[in-house]
């Protein structure tokens, strides 16, 4: 059984201790302060862009992200150290967030600005798609956009998953639904291509709902460019493998 490493033990503490104040505080207030909306909501605040990476919305979602985040992020901190392990752990965050929400804002813009080619004004814009009677073939994904919130750690992990596979590229993988081993130099970039299918289907291969699939696709490849860089470039005289 693999030790747990310290940073990694850390960060499954803050992320348990997260989860705990958002089942029992605040009916749900605790939830609305730390979890990530959509920068256009009025509910947004920045620290939302940090804090919803420790947030999850179950007891199935923190489960496998910690199981995750244990068994690769441990192996890749004992090698690169606690520094570098938060460093890709954080930017893969940010990747997540960035590429996200850009997406968000790519199917937001031209509906806005539908609404306000009709006449509506920026108030009045929000109301006009809840009403869902002016525009019922676009308010429907105008209010998934608007209400929706992103939580979780798996933008985070799957840049430690990037790391993990580039320093263990032969090592075998598998999924809990395919029991099959696949070494990681295929097994991560299926998942990455899978997420990717996903996001832009706007529906999951695998049928579960309400998944961030481009967050997923954002921490990979953020954790790629981080490890490509650092492999390239700063540990060719000390390699990291």
């Amino acid at each position: 059984m693999i030790r747990i490493s310290e940073t990694v033990k850390h960060l499954i503490i803050i992320n348990v201790i997260m989860f705990i104040g958002t089942m029992t505080i605040g009916n749900g207030v605790f939830y609305e302060w730390f979890a990530m909306f959509f920068p256009k909501n009025e509910a947004f605040r920045p620290w939302q862009i940090i804090t919803h990476m420790f947030m999850h919305g179950g007891i199935s979602h923190i489960f496998f992200n910690m199981f995750a985040l244990w068994m690769f992020g441990t192996p890749v901190e004992q090698v690169l150290g606690s520094k570098r392990f938060l460093f890709i752990y954080f930017s893969a965050g940010l990747g997540a967030v960035a590429l996200q929400v850009g997406y968000s804002y790519l199917q937001y813009i031209p509906m806005e600005q539908q609404a306000l080619n009709m006449g509506f004004t920026h108030e009045q814009i929000v109301q006009v798609f809840k009403d869902n009677k002016v525009f019922t073939d676009i308010g429907p994904l105008f209010n998934e956009i608007y209400l929706s919130t992103m939580v979780g750690a798996s933008g985070c992990i799957m840049g430690i998953l990037a790391a993990f596979g580039m320093m263990n590229p032969n090592a075998e993988l598998m999924m809990i639904f395919l029991p099959i081993p696949i070494k990681a130099k295929y097994f991560i970039p299926g998942i990455i291509i899978l997420d990717l299918i996903s996001g832009l289907s706007g529906s999951s291969i695998f049928g579960q709902g309400n998944v961030a699939h481009f967050a997923h696709v954002g921490g990979a490849v953020i954790g790629f460019i981080i490890m490509w860089y650092w492999k390239r470039n700063q540990f060719n005289q000390n390699r990291w493998y």
